[in-house]
């Protein structure tokens, strides 16, 4: 007799599970939805660039619905869930993973609308989204929400105060929702990275200093793979971590441990 392990049990339930990856055309959130689709999960990647979400739905396969829309903007938020929702008839896994860190700068020289794009894309759009995919898990009785948030959120880093404070403010945010939602059926977590070698960071290591700056201060010493954030999400999205809410899982090379 085969003796199936309660985690593959858990994994094996995600099979036909109906997921949106926001930020999911590429770098962590294309590997993500890659590992959801592995899983047997029909997944809707969310964007901006539509020729992106196209390019990488049709590598990823027939499961893979790609979803334009600026997740800052609350229309469009409730129009893709109502979209995927009618769609496929139910939501039962959001990741909330888009986000943007395009200035550099000291506090003092962040102007008003750099402040505000950063906090609209990493906070307010996650709370968006948080919200609509909510209430058709909530109507469910049933669903679970991974929020990605960084080393940002729990560590200080040099020129990204709009940033930190977005992903603090999501951390908080998580765990204020798996309060409140706990025994409606609905589950929120999130998931913290550290730095990742994407797409995203390729600037960041190609500059040498920056690169040994980054490795030396991460007790592993290295850059982490998108497939090792994966499993975080896969886990905290299935049965598997049925009884777990409000928390925060850190993915960080250690980077938070010190």
């Amino acid at each position: 007799m085969t003796t199936v392990s309660p985690l593959r049990q858990a994994l094996d339930d995600l099979l036909g599970k109906v997921v949106i990856v926001t930020g999911g055309g590429r770098g962590l959130g294309r590997a993500i939805a890659e590992g959801f689709v592995a899983e047997g999960c029909r997944v809707a990647i969310i964007g901006r660039d539509r020729e992106t979400l196209e390019h990488a739905a049709a590598e990823m396969g027939s499961k893979v619905l790609p979803c334009p829309a600026d997740i800052a903007d609350e229309d469009q938020v409730a129009a893709l869930c109502a979209t995927v929702r009618d769609r496929w008839g139910r939501i039962d896994v959001l990741v909330n993973n888009a986000g943007v860190n395009p200035f550099y700068k000291r506090a003092e020289h962040t102007d008003h609308r750099e402040w505000q794009q950063i906090i609209d894309v990493n906070l307010t759009g996650v709370f968006f989204a948080c919200k609509h995919a909510g209430r058709v898990m909530l109507d469910q009785g049933a669903g679970s929400i991974v929020n990605i948030t960084s080393v940002a959120a729990k560590v200080a880093l040099d020129r990204t105060t709009a940033y930190c404070a977005a992903k603090a403010g999501v951390e908080r945010m998580t765990a204020e929702l798996g309060f409140e939602w706990a025994r409606r059926g609905v589950r929120v977590n999130a998931v913290g990275p550290g730095y990742f070698a994407t797409d995203l960071t390729e600037g960041l290591r190609e500059n040498e200093a920056l690169a040994e700056k980054i490795t030396a201060r991460t007790p592993m010493g290295r850059f982490g793979r998108p497939d090792e954030l994966v499993g975080a999400c896969l886990f905290l999205a299935s049965d598997a971590a049925g009884y777990v809410t409000g928390s925060t899982l850190m993915v960080d090379g250690g980077w938070t441990a010190c």
